[in-house]
């Protein structure tokens, strides 16, 4: 694959999912045992061939298909800043904060210099919305302190 989706996926988000598995340029996650939902992160192109500006993600379930989908964009996350200020591309310049898939020869990846930390948060969170965890083992109730009867007179010496 000329994006080299499964080194971007291991290397710039290193997310923590239960299970996972790349197939093509999307990647497909069991964020939690046991449960029916899947996460589909891909590339969110633009309306050039070649060029992506962001992941999308989609909650899938087997039965009622997709649930729900985001997409995250890398400007918004901080993905190439570094990357882009030694290039000294801004904001509305062509190539700021997109990964460009024209160079199928290079022998850097075409998100080389990618930052993933402020992605791999949000898609964390996203997961974790969709897809929560089991639920936390509960604190054993404490006994409830009984009410003790008061007269009229204790009321009024407060």
């Amino acid at each position: 694959m000329a994006l080299h989706a499964q080194q971007f996926f291991d290397d710039v988000l290193e997310l923590p999912f239960h299970q996972y598995a790349v197939v093509g340029d999307a990647l497909y996650a069991s964020p939690q045992p046991n449960s029916p939902l899947r996460l589909r992160i891909d590339f969110a192109p633009t309306i050039r061939q070649g060029e992506y500006d962001g992941l999308r993600l989609r909650v899938v379930h087997p039965e009622q298909g997709v649930l729900d989908s985001a997409l995250l964009r890398f400007a918004d996350h901080g993905t190439f800043e570094r990357r882009d200020g030694a290039r000294d591309l801004a904001v509305g310049r062509d190539g700021y904060a997109v990964i460009r898939d024209w160079h199928a020869h290079s022998t850097l990846p075409p998100w080389h210099g990618a930052d993933g930390a402020g992605l791999c948060t949000a898609i964390e969170q996203y997961a974790h919305f969709w897809i929560p965890g089991p639920a936390a083992a509960r604190l054993a109730a404490r006994p409830v302190a009984q009410p003790t009867a008061t007269t009229g007179s204790s009321l009024r010496s407060r």
